[in-house]
């Protein structure tokens, strides 16, 4: 199952990119035609929020999937393994609760809006809130599977914890970390 969640999670990568792309090519050649040619696309500022909001669901599922949100592990770390398995049980139960309520939340509003079209494009308002159902019903199976993996017993001390070090912070600690002398 980690094997298809590394298989989606790059393809959300590569549509986030080319979502970036889009983003960028939509605004830069607006300001072009804007600032140059005094003209613009009139779907320019529409299609670039829609993919800024969807660049940013899809982009915290991988987040999520990777371990790459934020956190600190000031009061997790001193506690005893059994205290940090319960307080990683209670936060995977408690963002499983949130996720739920996200997407049936967008799902609702994604109902209530299907028939609203956007001013510019014309398209279905449906399409932003779907990005909330996207985001909350992929990162219930990522939460589902960790808190599978608590209750089976196979999950490290480091997943425990919830914290992965940050590049620059693991550069740092290796220049100044001791090496071994290799003279004879």
């Amino acid at each position: 199952m980690n094997r298809l969640l590394d298989i989606y999670c790059k393809l959300l990568d590569a549509v986030t990119a080319a979502l970036l792309f889009v983003m960028v090519v939509l605004v830069f050649g607006n300001v072009v035609l804007r600032y140059g040619f005094n003209s613009g696309w009139s779907i320019s500022e529409e299609l670039s929020r829609w993919a800024f909001i969807w660049v940013v669901f899809l982009g915290s599922i991988a987040a999520m999937h990777h371990r790459g949100h934020l956190g600190s592990d000031m009061l997790i770390s001193r506690l005893p393994r059994l205290g940090q398995k319960v307080c990683y049980g209670l936060t995977q139960a408690l963002m499983i609760v949130a996720c739920w309520l996200v997407m049936t939340g967008s799902w609702q509003q994604a109902m209530i809006n299907w028939d609203v079209t956007a001013p510019s494009t014309g398209w279905s308002m449906a399409i932003v809130y779907m990005s909330g159902v996207v985001f909350a019903a992929s990162t219930l199976v990522i939460l589902a599977l960790n808190l599978l993996r608590l209750l089976t017993g196979k999950i490290s001390q480091r997943q425990l914890t919830g914290i992965q070090e940050s590049e620059e912070t693991m550069l740092v600690s290796s220049a100044h970390a001791p090496t071994a002398d290799k003279t004879p």
